[in-house]
């Protein structure tokens, strides 16, 4: 349990990061950077579905990435804001929901049974 926890809490961080690197590239190169941002969000969900082997580690990725997206678009009182009201931020935020819902409903492959010797197959 304390290691399913630290997991969580780890992918929480990566998603955060993964966040913050998203929302420097997606205006810096359009429309490769908004790729770039979108395949790092991508892998960042998928590896956290790899690593603990369910939903959990997709849960706490894109929770982190998501909690990132929200601080880095509200504007502060300076009136500055790291996203912009634009075409690639709502590209890059519906892409993100897309590829965590994705990764959240992705069916682990099949086991492969094999014929036991000598059944006559």
């Amino acid at each position: 349990m304390p290691g399913r926890i630290a997991a969580a809490l780890a992918l929480f961080v990566a998603g955060l990061v993964t966040g913050l690197a998203g929302a420097l590239v997606v205006d810096a190169w359009f429309p490769g950077g908004l790729l770039l941002a979108l395949l790092g969000t991508f892998g960042c969900f998928l590896g956290g579905r790899i690593a603990t082997g369910g939903v959990l580690g997709t849960g706490a990725a894109a929770a982190g990435w998501f909690v990132a997206f929200l601080l880095l678009s509200t504007p502060r009182p300076e009136g500055d804001a790291v996203f912009v009201a634009g075409i690639s931020t709502y590209v890059y935020m519906l892409g993100g929901i897309v590829a965590a819902v994705i990764c959240a409903t992705l069916r682990p492959p099949a086991e492969r049974t094999v014929p036991a010797a000598g059944s006559g197959r």
